[in-house]
């Protein structure tokens, strides 16, 4: 049993829109992007004004169904290790069921015994069911605005 962060989203839209919503990060996560998110090997940087930076390549992607970020940079600043994230996968596996999309988002690597599970696991919560969820389903996400 694996305690990293994980979380499941069910959507009405086919794993294809699914997935081009993902990938569409500064639309849900943060305008404030640099890079690109769509191909495999694509390098992307988000930020969220001091309080994090990070940096995540685009390790593995199978149009519709997975997509695998691997956190290359990290600053995360309200941190002791503010590079607690360098090393981590961020995944999201895309399958039909039940006639809607199942989205299973696993943060592996953030983990209970690590400091930034609470405060990230929260933010996850935020960005994934108050801002993904509804930028899939509607095309109006509430991602982090660029300053």
């Amino acid at each position: 049993m694996t305690t990293d962060y994980s979380v499941t989203l069910l959507v009405d839209k086919t794993p294809e829109e699914t997935f081009e919503a993902i990938n569409n990060v500064p639309a849900w996560w943060s305008q404030d992007f640099e890079g690109a998110s769509q191909n495999p090997g694509d390098e992307f940087f988000v930020r969220f004004q001091d309080i994090h930076y990070s940096g995540q390549r685009l390790t593995d992607i199978v149009p519709g169904k997975k997509i695998v970020w691997l956190v290359t940079h990290s600053n995360l600043s309200f941190l002791s290790d503010p590079s607690e994230w360098e090393g981590t996968t961020i995944i999201f596996d895309i399958t039909e069921e039940d006639g809607q999309t199942k989205v299973q988002f696993t943060h592996q690597g953030l983990q209970p015994q690590i400091q930034c599970f609470r405060d990230c696991s929260n933010g996850w919560n935020y960005y994934l069911q108050q801002s993904l969820l509804p930028y899939i389903n509607t095309g109006e996400g509430k991602p982090n605005v660029k300053e």
